[in-house]
C-alpha cells in the first residue's frame, strides 16, 4: 500500500540509523542492541482499496440563496497514499482550507470519500475543503489523522496537477462526525503534533457528535455490559462470550428490544443513563425512538481489542460506582456483584513509529474549538462531551473550548444548520471575535433541566450539502416541548 507517511517513516528510520552509525563509529561501540521493531497486529494484515479511476465528482445543484454559481468549483477526486480524497475549491477562494474527517466506515475492503454536511456553506463563503477516505477501514483513527494531515499538506500540489495555482492555504481548519470527531481532536493535540508522521497545524476546529473521550468510549461501552449481565444474573460470565447468553439477558431486561423494558430493565436503563451522562432530556426518547441505543448494545462481547487495533485488552471498568435512580439497596447490590474489567497496562502504549495505535485526545490545544453533541446519542453519548471538558479543563485550556448540547435523539442527529452555526461561530472566534456562547455540560442541575439544549437547537428546514430540502427530525414535536417558543 503505497502510504505516504509510511514514506515518510521509512526515511526518518533511514537519518536515524545513518545517525546510529556515525555515533558508534565516534565512540568507539559496536556492541549496542539493534532497534526493536514494533508489533504487529491484525489491523496489519488487512487490505483496503481505493478506485483509482475516479477523477471528480458531482457539482451540488443551485439552491436558493446561493451567491457562487455551484458548477464552477474545481473539484477533484484521486488517490493519495492508499486513500481516496476529495477537493473542492470555489473560483472565488478565500485562501482557507477546511479539512472533513468522516466517522466510521465499516469494516470493508473498499475506501471512499465522503463530502461535508456543511458543504454547500463552505463553498457559498469561499472556503476550499478536502475529505479523505483513509488508507484503512475499521476503527483506526491514527490512520484517519495521518492521511486527513497528509491530503492537507499535498493539497496545493494536486491543485497544480490539475493545472489550478494555488498559494499555500493561510489557515487550515478541521471538522468532522463520530469517529472523524475523535480524528479532529486527536489532531490538534500537542500528542500528535509530537508523534504523528505527517503534521498540520490547524487553526481551529469543529468535532460533531464524536468520540472526544478517546478510548473511555468503549470503557463505556464494557459498563453497559457488565451491568446488563449481573442484573439479569450473570454477573461473573466472561464478557467475551456475550453471544452465548445474549438471549437470556434480552428476555430479562427487555419484553420488547429496546423499546419496552421489563421491571428490571427499567433499572438497567436508569444504569445506562448515568453511565452515559446522566439526567438529560432526550434520552428516554432516544430508548423509545430506538435511536442509537442498538448500536451500542451491539458492541458487547468485545474482547477489548477494538476489533484487533490493539493487540491487548483495553477495557477496564474500575472506576465505575453505578447507580439506580432513587434505589440505593439495589445500586449497592449492583456495584457488590458486579464484574470488574482491568486494561493491559500496555494495551495501548505510545509507540515507536508514530502516534497510539488509538491516540489520545488529552485536551492540550490552544486554538479555538467549538464542539456540538445530541442529548439522546447512545452510540456515542454525551458523557464523550463531559470527558472532554475535564480533560481540557485539567490542562487549563478552558478558555479555548465551547461545548453546545443539541436536542436530538441519535447519533450524529443535527440538522445542516446546527452544523453551520457551530463552525460559523468557530470562524468568527478564531478570526477575532469574542469566544462564542456555549452550555455547561457537567453540572448535573444544569443537565438535568427540561430546557436543557434549546439555546443551539435549530429544527429549522433547509437544503443540505446535495441541495435537497430535508423534513424536521422526525421527533420534532417531542424535541421542542419545554423550549421557549
Amino acid at each position: 500500500m503505497n502510504h505516504p507517511g509510511r514514506f515518510t517513516q521509512r526515511l526518518a528510520q533511514t537519518a536515524i540509523a545513518l545517525a546510529a552509525v556515525s555515533l558508534i563509529a565516534a565512540c568507539g561501540g559496536s556492541d549496542d542492541p539493534a532497534p526493536i521493531p514494533e508489533e504487529t497486529r491484525a489491523q496489519d494484515t488487512r487490505t483496503f482499496t481505493a478506485d483509482a479511476t475516479v477523477t471528480t465528482f458531482a457539482a451540488m445543484p443551485a439552491a436558493v440563496g446561493d451567491v457562487t454559481d455551484m458548477a464552477t468549483t474545481n473539484r477533484w477526486a484521486g488517490v493519495l497514499g492508499g486513500a481516496a480524497y476529495r477537493v473542492e475549491v470555489p473560483a472565488n477562494w478565500n485562501g482557507k482550507l477546511v479539512m472533513y474527517a468522516h466517522g466510521y466506515a465499516g469494516t470493508g475492503a473498499a475506501l471512499n470519500a465522503g463530502t461535508p454536511s456543511i458543504r454547500r456553506y463552505l463553498v457559498q463563503n469561499g472556503y476550499a475543503w478536502a475529505a479523505s477516505s483513509y488508507s484503512k477501514n475499521y476503527y483506526d483513527v491514527r490512520v484517519g489523522v495521518e492521511d486527513t494531515n497528509a491530503l492537507a499538506n499535498e493539497f496545493v500540489k494536486i491543485a497544480a496537477k490539475n493545472s489550478r495555482t494555488l498559494a499555500t492555504p493561510t489557515k487550515i481548519y478541521i471538522t468532522g462526525h463520530s469517529m472523524g470527531g475523535h480524528i479532529t481532536g486527536a489532531a490538534i493535540d500537542d500528542e500528535a503534533q509530537a508523534y504523528a508522521i505527517n503534521k498540520t497545524k490547524y487553526a481551529g476546529a469543529v468535532p460533531m457528535c464524536g468520540v472526544m473521550g478517546d478510548t473511555e468510549l468503549f470503557n463505556q461501552f464494557a459498563a453497559m455490559q457488565v451491568t446488563a449481565q449481573a442484573l439479569a444474573g450473570l454477573p461473573s460470565y466472561p464478557t467475551a462470550k456475550f453471544a452465548e447468553i445474549k438471549t437470556l439477558v434480552d428476555s430479562t431486561l427487555f419484553t420488547t428490544f429496546p423499546s419496552v423494558p421489563t421491571a428490571i430493565g427499567v433499572k438497567y436503563l436508569s444504569v445506562v443513563k448515568n453511565i452515559t451522562g446522566g439526567d438529560r432530556p432526550m434520552f428516554d426518547l432516544g430508548i423509545a425512538f430506538g435511536g442509537s441505543f442498538p448500536s451500542a448494545y451491539g458492541t458487547f462481547g468485545s474482547d477489548g481489542t477494538v476489533t484487533g487495533i490493539l493487540n491487548k485488552n483495553l477495557l477496564d471498568t474500575n472506576a465505575y460506582t453505578y447507580v439506580i435512580s432513587g434505589d440505593a439497596a439495589g445500586s449497592a447490590a449492583l456495584n457488590a456483584s458486579v464484574l470488574k474489567l482491568t486494561a493491559a497496562t500496555d494495551a495501548n502504549r505510545l509507540r515507536t513509529d508514530g502516534m497510539r495505535w488509538i491516540p489520545k485526545v488529552n485536551g492540550n490545544f490552544k486554538i479555538p474549538v467549538v464542539s456540538i453533541h445530541t442529548l439522546g446519542d447512545l452510540f456515542v453519548p454525551f458523557s464523550m462531551e463531559q470527558v472532554f471538558q475535564k480533560n481540557v479543563a485539567a490542562k487549563g485550556n478552558s478558555a479555548f473550548l465551547v461545548q453546545r448540547a443539541i436536542r436530538g435523539v441519535s447519533h450524529c442527529d443535527f440538522t445542516v444548520a446546527e452544523q453551520v452555526a457551530a463552525f460559523d461561530d468557530m470562524i468568527k472566534w478564531e478570526s477575532g471575535g469574542a469566544k462564542p456562547a456555549g452550555d455547561d455540560v457537567v453540572t448535573p442541575a444544569t443537565v438535568a433541566a427540561p430546557t436543557y439544549g434549546c439555546t443551539f437547537t435549530k429544527n429549522t428546514l433547509g437544503p443540505d450539502e446535495f441541495g435537497v430540502t430535508k423534513a424536521l427530525r422526525p421527533n420534532a414535536v417531542a424535541l421542542s416541548v419545554a423550549c421557549p417558543g
